[in-house]
């Protein structure tokens, strides 16, 4: 019977590849589908005579392509991160709306999540309040061989918690006081840091912010809090400017990613990742698909068939 597999997979190699063909393709419609919800805005932009939405087919292409390129590096990079045991945590910080999730999804895409986490925690409960304020952040830090990436982090303090008045000046004072402190133990305990900030400009913030009240599908990112940070943007200013000149060391030093343009973004921000950190590509044995048993005395039992989800496409 193991024979006579064999023969068979042999003489359907055409078949075989074919099938491989089409996995490799939808696991890349998830690029596709992301790229969807971003032509929202634009259709929105071109609705409301904002900057045209003539599709450059070309800049498409040249865009997936490099990305991945980026995505493929990002891949040698955690195999090097788990068989290194290097620790790395990035951060992401910027407005509402700056485009934080998109890059991280990018990175995140084609990697392990048991090695590449992803921290984006809620508002502080009331234990939590209580707690040493890097307390709930620190439960999250990585062990050897992980990448821990924050859609925001403690920065949440000099940003939201000190325009929204969540938080007083004495302990504002303090956070100041503390984080230079706080990163540089990070990086002594052998823990890489980078810092990234997502700079987009009034009109692009407003415009993002337009495309989710009239998407649906994007409705949910809107709280109430996102449309008080639009009415406080000067607010926001002063207190970006103030966390970036008292929190930028040299142990940890800030990096500000231009994001008017989604797509430039997230390339910038993945190349200039990969080009912080030493990894190597780390050789592997040639992986064999094994053949599968077959026992003579093996039989598959029939599922019932209202078991079955009903197969309406």
């Amino acid at each position: 019977m193991g024979r006579s597999y064999a023969v068979c997979v042999t003489l359907n190699d055409d078949e075989l590849l074919r099938r491989i063909q089409n996995d490799l393709e939808d696991g890349y419609d998830e690029e596709l589908e992301l790229e969807l919800e971003d032509r929202n805005v634009d259709a929105l932009a071109a609705a409301i005579g904002g900057r045209p939405t003539q599709p450059d087919h070309e800049a498409r292409r040249r865009y997936f392509r490099e990305l991945f390129r980026l995505q493929g590096e990002l891949v040698k990079l955690q195999d090097w991160v788990q068989a290194s045991g290097y620790k790395l945590v990035i951060l992401f910080e910027g407005r509402d709306a700056a485009g934080k999730g998109g890059v991280i999804k990018r990175i995140t895409q084609r990697l392990n999540p048991r090695v590449a986490r992803v921290v984006a925690l809620p508002a502080p409960n009331d234990r939590e309040r209580t707690q040493w304020y890097f307390q709930r952040y620190a439960a999250h830090l990585p062990a050897a061989g992980e990448m821990v990436l924050f859609d925001r982090s403690w920065y949440n303090r000099a940003g939201v918690e000190r325009v929204m008045g969540f938080c007083g000046d004495d302990q504002l004072e303090e956070f100041f006081r503390s984080v230079p402190e706080f990163e540089r133990m990070l990086v002594r305990s052998g823990i890489k840091l980078i810092k990234y900030w997502f700079s987009i400009s009034d009109d692009e913030q407003e415009l993002r912010f337009l495309g989710r009240i009239h998407d649906p599908l994007k409705q949910w990112k809107l709280s109430p809090m996102d449309l008080e940070s639009r009415r406080r943007w000067e607010d926001y200013t002063r207190a970006k400017e103030a966390m970036l000149e008292r929190t930028h060391i040299a142990e940890a030093p800030w990096w500000v990613v231009k994001a008017d343009d989604k797509k430039r973004a997230r390339l910038n921000c993945i190349a200039h990742l990969l080009a912080q950190i030493p990894y190597a590509e780390v050789e592997k044995p040639q992986v064999r698909l094994p053949p599968r048993v077959h026992h003579e005395d093996y039989v598959r039992h029939p599922v019932p068939a209202e078991m079955f989800v009903p197969e309406r496409y």
